[in-house]
């Protein structure tokens, strides 16, 4: 059992981000959480944040010491929920988390639907301008969650695994999408796992149709 800490945020807008809800601010006590996330969540780059396969972002907390390390200098910066996660928790990470996982949480039901795609504006957050290619490199990317079934839920509520339901973990699925050579093979044991969200099923086949990976600048770089 791991009882996650909850944030949520809205959409503001800053010279430095233009609009974004990555700025999160703790929960306490009970909150609805539906198909669309946590009552009082929002997000602004709705192409690479948000909807039905994306409701909710977890990154593990124990990953914050990892980047402290590596930038010493920034290291206040570097804590929960620094990269605008909804949930942070220890003992859950891309190691030990596949696609497909359903956890209990509250009255909630909840499935990891893919890895996090770190996007150009973690660059301006934190103020390292590829930070995000950083991210996506070092395989700390975190995951996403769709909603199975809607509830009240709350941080003193543990997240209980209940089922698995594909062998594929998330750090292979990161792996797979962002840091190997083109592989078809590959992409098509990511594609075979239950529970992979439509986006990253789409990008997949893309990638075996035309033979090739996507550009990845537009969302680490803004252009």
């Amino acid at each position: 059992m791991y009882c996650p800490q909850v944030y949520t945020g809205k959409i503001e807008i800053s010279g430095k981000l233009s609009a974004s809800a990555i700025n999160k601010r703790m929960v306490d006590g009970s909150l609805r959480l539906t198909s669309l996330g946590l009552d009082g969540d929002e997000q602004a780059e709705t192409h690479f944040h948000g909807g039905p396969d994306r409701a909710l972002c977890h990154y593990p907390r124990e990953h914050y010491d990892f980047w402290k390390h590596q930038f010493p200098d920034q290291e206040d910066f570097f804590i929960a929920p620094a990269f605008g996660e909804n949930i942070s928790t220890t003992g859950l990470t891309e190691e030990n988390i596949c696609i497909g996982d359903i956890f209990s949480w509250g009255e909630a039901m909840i499935q990891v639907t893919q890895p996090r795609s770190p996007c150009y504006k973690l660059n301006c957050h934190s103020g390292i301008s590829n930070f995000s290619a950083i991210m996506q490199e070092s395989g700390r990317c975190g995951w996403l969650y769709r909603i199975i079934a809607a509830g009240n839920v709350s941080p003193d509520e543990p997240l209980v695994l209940v089922s698995r339901n594909s062998d594929v973990f998330v750090r292979e699925a990161i792996a797979i999408a962002f840091n190997m050579p083109f592989d078809e093979e590959q992409y098509r044991r990511l594609m075979s796992a239950a529970g992979l969200s439509a986006s990253w099923s789409l990008t997949m086949q893309k990638r075996v149709m035309f033979g090739k990976i996507e550009d990845f600048n537009r969302r680490l770089f803004g252009k």
